[in-house]
């Protein structure tokens, strides 16, 4: 079931930083996000609609300032193309509910050697949730 809110319902349950980057395609300044330090045992999910985005054994410290995962969960995120910032880049959103998590670039650990550049302000996490 994909989830369809407008801008209202959005606002209803959002942060002000979390609709910014979720529903306008912000991103919020490296280093800020807490889950940058997390490393417990768990589920990242979409911070706008609860879906399981990432698991903790794939994510990674890539030095960026923000959370960064090798591989989604299969299913969990959709890509498009972002020329936002004059050149190309790959977006990933929430296949649920649309909503903008980050980029992935070709640049991550195997053994996908991805990484999945996430906002943090975007995921919740979950632990012990798998």
């Amino acid at each position: 079931m994909v989830v369809q809110k407008t801008d209202e319902e959005w606002l209803k349950t959002l942060s002000a930083e979390q609709f910014r980057v979720l529903r306008e395609h912000g991103t919020e300044r490296a280093g800020t996000s807490p889950l940058n330090r997390e490393k417990g045992t768990g589920t990242f999910r979409c911070a706008g609609c609860g879906e399981p985005l990432f698991a903790s054994d794939t994510k990674f410290e890539s030095g960026t300032g923000w959370p960064s995962f090798f591989r989604p969960i299969e299913g969990a995120v959709g890509t498009t193309v972002d020329r936002s910032l004059g050149m190309a880049r790959t977006e990933v959103h929430c296949a649920k509910c649309g909503g903008h998590l980050g980029h992935v670039f070709p640049d991550g650990p195997q053994p996908t050697g991805l990484r999945y550049c996430m906002n943090g302000v975007a995921l919740e996490f979950k632990p012990g949730d798998t």
